[in-house]
């Protein structure tokens, strides 16, 4: 297993009370150091323009990678650009990059990029809800068109929809999208009649859901269509803001049901995928929820790596 990031992450300035803060990042970072301290991390490279501009417009580039010399400047209400922003957004597309290049060429079977902004929610067009570019989007391309792989799957259970993911692929056969996420909540999507060209498998579920209902969702809908789908890779967008702690939303889960269903997917990457997984940091905005999410995550995504380790010849 392998962890990417790059210090660039923690210039992007929101500004104070911003929830989607460097200490985030910090807090993600030290807990995981903490709790793996043989866990090897590599320095994230930049994006490129061209893979950038394979899921994003030039004027989302111009917008976001502009020069900010007098400060930050509000994109949306909620999604702001500062001087260290524009490295930042590179770094964090480019630790996908990365780690997507690592998996598919055998460096490594497991890859976990801890990093912001996030990106679930940009578009196309448009940047939004706290993030720049879309991370993992980018990274999916790069996975088609680099490697010619014909299904990549992309598994998100942020507490928000993937929005900007899902519009991105909604019409992309070769990218299954699966999202679990309370609503109705910001962006005020993911509705299960969202369906694309059969790719789209959203589970709703309603503010206080708990354990049970969220691995039912899984177990009983989301997991079965990804099995079915047989991914070459499958991509995580992980978020931790369904835990039960976090300010911005009203889930009930804890950090046993990001662990179970990390292990869950790695079992589903195991049959069909060569074990190839590559999750990217997205939500989470309590820090000690976030820190405990976060290992518990690592703590799956790495003992299925051991173990596919410990099964070679």
């Amino acid at each position: 297993m392998l962890g990417y990031t790059h210090p660039a992450c923690l210039e992007h300035d929101t500004g104070p009370g911003h929830p989607e803060c460097p200490e985030r990042l910090e807090a993600v970072l030290e807990a995981v150091h903490e709790a793996f301290p043989a866990l090897e991390w590599i320095e994230a490279p930049r994006a490129t323009r061209g893979q950038l501009l394979r899921v994003h417009d030039p004027a989302l580039l111009a917008m976001v990678l502009a020069p900010h010399p007098q400060g930050s400047t509000r994109l949306d209400p909620d999604t702001v650009v500062s001087p260290g922003s524009p490295e930042a957004a590179l770094r964090a597309v480019g630790a996908g990059i990365a780690a997507t290049e690592a998996v598919m060429n055998g460096e490594t079977d497991v890859a976990f990029c801890a990093v912001r902004p996030p990106g679930h929610h940009a578009t196309i067009d448009a940047a939004m809800g706290f993030c720049l570019f879309d991370n993992i989007a980018v990274a999916a391309a790069h996975a088609l068109d680099r490697f010619g792989l014909a299904r990549v799957a992309i598994v998100d259970f942020d507490v928000h929809h993937g929005n900007g993911t899902q519009a991105i692929f909604e019409r992309d056969p070769r990218v299954l999208y699966l999202s679990s996420h309370q609503s109705p909540l910001y962006p005020w999507t993911g509705a299960g009649s969202e369906r694309g060209v059969g790719n789209l498998v959203n589970a709703p579920l309603p503010a206080g859901a708990g354990s049970a209902p969220f691995r039912q969702a899984w177990a009983g809908t989301l997991l079965p269509a990804l099995d079915a789908f047989a991914p070459q890779l499958v991509f995580i967008s992980a978020g931790f803001d369904g835990d039960r702690r976090d300010p911005l939303a009203g889930l009930d889960l804890g950090p046993g049901d990001f662990d179970w269903l990390t292990g869950e997917l790695c079992r589903l990457a195991a049959r069909h995928a060569c074990g190839r997984v590559v999750s990217m940091l997205e939500g989470g905005y309590d820090l000690q929820a976030l820190r405990e999410g976060a290992v518990a995550h690592v703590s799956a995504l790495a003992g299925a790596s051991a173990a596919a380790g410990s099964s070679q010849p």
